[in-house]
């Protein structure tokens, strides 16, 4: 394609026509409440869906162009830019989630009966006389996650879908990390949801729940933390909280609401956006999906100009949307399918770059072993040497600094790309009967700055892994139960860290941390403050050996091509 495709893509010329709270009913007979934004032209269009529980009336509140940020309060607004849209020739109704908002029902966090509602929508739309029978939907996060559980359900009229930081994997990429309680994102989330009724939890027998609740009150780690105590004791005031207390371990709870579980169902185009600022939620949800979805797919992987979260309404990716639902929903050839499948920005050189499958065919695995006085090489450690230790520090103090060991790379002589996924093999005792492994990658520069690459989480005794399912670069844990932990036993933990793209520089080192707890207070970003994990109450020797029989190491995916 000689012309640049900006050029092809749909103009501004419309106004904007408004219909506030007008109600669809479902076919349970629940009426979801929708506001309709379209052309003011005696045109049809194709349309553009979003669903949310955070209110539809929020989504065209003015905001600040800062990323997401509750003190500012746009936390939410996740919707796109209705105007953007609706100019350029499109449709765009935005609904509210059963149970929420003006909303009948009752809403229980992406049921079955919300994503039935996602295409009793989108059919409803396609019959409406201002649309010409295309449907595609819009919008990041819960607004993104959406898309995909409504795909798979298959409705006539949706066309396309563009998730924007979606998460596919309730337990592992929402709950639990690791199998490690995401504590301060869910102890906030439900408080930025308009939730007016919310559903009773009928999933478990009233004895068994009781026990449930009654053994996780005596829990020591919760009882040392008394928003999650209190949750357990009144969970009105948290339900998607309790709810998640109670089912620590993957099963039929996430099952439903992961769209994980349904890819094999999807089979409309799609695109996957993200960044690579957003290993907490989003981030491996875009590749697990563009792995397993059999259907025309493309991946994107960008950073924000913020350089952490998108601004609201995330205006840097409207036009990716736009030349995407350009050629599936209105029939334009913006030349998005003849480009390579991958498009992602490779921090630290700050370069675009197509690539054609992932991880990379070209991707050198490389290990680098622990070794003694905090070294990461490449060559395997000697057998006399000692084991390295740190205690988690209990009842850390706001500002406290976490205990860690630090293993590091000499400078190095030339530019690496690391590109793809990484996984840590730690040969490891604890003193105790669990632990969580908090690992990071870091780049330190030659004046000892450190800067956040990557990072990955295991509980202890969540470590079995699923064979069939494992890859060296990408450990599966099934985390459908728990496996006692021998207090001073070596143990393997096999861990998965999150995909990246990244160049080191020369003269940097590459750096590898490894710690049992986070705190709010670590990190520069709003996002890291959110995305904090529950600690143990107990004090806990951690020891990790390197030497021949136990040789600690990071899988990485280098690149060759720089230096």
């Amino acid at each position: 394609m000689n012309k640049d495709w900006h050029e092809l893509v749909s103009r501004p010329q419309h106004r904007v026509n408004t219909e506030k709270d007008v109600f669809v009913g479902m076919r349970d007979g629940v009426r979801v409440a929708v506001d309709i934004y379209r052309p003011d032209a005696n045109v049809k269009v194709p349309a553009l869906l979003g669903i949310s529980p955070y209110g539809k009336d929020v989504q065209k509140l003015p905001i600040f162009e800062y990323p997401t940020d509750r003190d500012l309060g746009n936390g939410g607004i996740e919707a796109g830019d209705t105007e953007y849209f609706v100019s350029r020739g499109y449709a765009h109704v935005i609904a509210e989630a059963r149970g929420t908002g003006a909303s009948e029902g009752s809403y229980g966090v992406f049921t079955g009966k919300e994503q039935q509602d996602g295409y009793d929508l989108v059919e409803w739309i396609a019959k409406q006389p201002w649309c010409d029978g295309n449907v595609g939907m819009l919008g990041m996060s819960y607004f993104g996650m959406i898309q995909l559980l409504v795909a798979a359900q298959n409705p006539p009229h949706l066309k396309a879908i563009f998730p924007v930081d979606a998460a596919t994997d309730m337990y592992r990429h929402w709950a639990y990390h690791g199998g490690i309680l995401h504590l301060s994102f869910l102890a906030t989330w439900w408080d930025s949801s308009l939730v007016v009724n919310s559903a009773k939890r009928a999933d478990l027998p009233p004895a068994e729940l009781k026990a449930i609740v009654e053994n996780l009150l005596d829990d020591p780690d919760v009882r040392c933390h008394p928003r999650l105590y209190k949750t357990l004791r009144w969970p009105q005031k948290n339900p998607h909280l309790f709810d998640v207390l109670i089912h620590p371990f993957d099963g039929p709870y996430y099952w439903e609401r992961s769209a994980c579980s349904k890819f094999g169902k999807i089979n409309i185009p799609c695109h996957l956006l993200s960044r690579w600022s957003a290993p907490y939620i989003h981030l491996p949800g875009a590749f697990s999906a563009y792995g397993q979805i059999n259907a025309p797919r493309k991946l994107m992987i960008t950073v924000p100009e913020s350089g952490v979260g998108f601004s609201r309404p995330w205006h840097e990716n409207h036009d990716i949307v736009l030349r995407w639902y350009d050629h599936w929903l209105k029939g334009i050839d913006t030349g998005v399918m003849d480009e390579p499948p991958i498009t992602i920005l490779v921090q630290g050189s700050n370069q675009w770059r197509h690539e054609n499958e992932w991880p990379l065919a070209r991707t050198h695995w490389t290990r680098l072993y622990l070794g003694a006085q905090g070294r990461l090489k490449d060559e395997l450690p000697g057998w006399n040497e000692r084991p390295d230790g740190f205690t988690n520090a209990v009842g850390l103090q706001p500002g406290g600094k976490v205990p860690s060991l630090r293993y590091a790379t000499e400078a190095l002589a030339a530019d690496t790309e690391v590109t793809g996924p990484i996984a840590l093999y730690l040969f490891a005792a604890i003193s105790s009967a669990d632990t969580n492994w908090i690992v990071e990658i870091n780049d330190v520069d030659a004046d000892g700055t450190e800067t956040r690459v990557s990072i990955g989480w295991l509980k202890a005794s969540h470590r079995e892994l699923d064979q069939s399912r494992s890859k060296p670069y990408k450990p599966y844990h099934p985390h459908t139960g728990a496996i006692p932990v021998d207090p001073g036993r070596v143990y393997e933990y096999a861990i998965e860290i999150c995909d990246t793209s990244y160049v080191f520089k020369a003269a940097h080192r590459l750096q590898l941390v490894v710690k049992a707890q986070d705190a709010p207070w670590e990190g520069t970003s709003y996002i890291y403050r959110l995305s904090n994990h529950l600690s143990a109450s107990r004090e806990t020797r951690h020891t990790i050996y390197h030497k021949p029989e136990f040789p600690s190491h990071l899988l990485l995916p280098v690149v060759p091509g720089h230096g």
